[in-house]
């Protein structure tokens, strides 16, 4: 499963579709504004909210949550002690971990378990501009939150970036 992903998409106001390959409208980001801290709602076409995305207060890194239906599914930060800059460790709420890894500002990373890719993180398909393509390679993964993890790991690459 493929989808494309506006990269302006990671502005806080703003509503963006992300299409599936065939260029359906498959799920909405709406960036809250007016928040304290930097907000996403993940929805179906129907408008249901299917994922929450927002920046973990009282953090000593920048640190993103992911959750759905009121219940943490994951947490996201750079990791520690990593000789890569662009590496994150994602904790899913069951204990187990996603490792995210490759060029984060590029657009050009994968998304892991257990050493198993699960999804790939591309413009290189795309001739669109500002637009990545979130390629799911598993079918037993969840699209919803490979892609909240794409745009959490994103958002706190280009935060650090401009904390530099």
């Amino acid at each position: 499963m493929r989808f494309l992903v506006r990269d302006r998409l990671l502005g806080i106001g703003e509503d963006h579709w992300i299409e599936d390959e065939h260029g359906r409208k498959v799920f909405l980001v709406d960036g809250k504004a007016m928040r304290l801290r930097d907000t996403f709602e993940l929805k179906d076409a129907q408008g249901r909210v299917l994922i929450d995305i927002h920046q973990k207060m009282f953090a000593l890194r920048d640190t993103m949550v992911i959750e759905r239906d009121g219940e943490g599914l994951a947490t996201i930060k750079r990791k520690r002690l990593s000789l890569l800059r662009n590496h994150y460790r994602v904790a899913l709420a069951d204990g187990s971990e996603l490792d995210v890894s490759g060029k984060i500002l590029d657009r050009e990373f994968v998304v892991e378990y257990d050493d198993q890719v699960l999804a790939v993180i591309s413009r290189r398909w795309l001739h669109l501009r500002e637009t990545y393509g979130v390629d799911v390679v598993r079918e037993d993964a969840d699209p919803a939150l490979l892609i909240a993890v794409a745009v959490c790991v994103i958002h706190l690459a280009e935060k650090e970036r401009e904390d530099d």
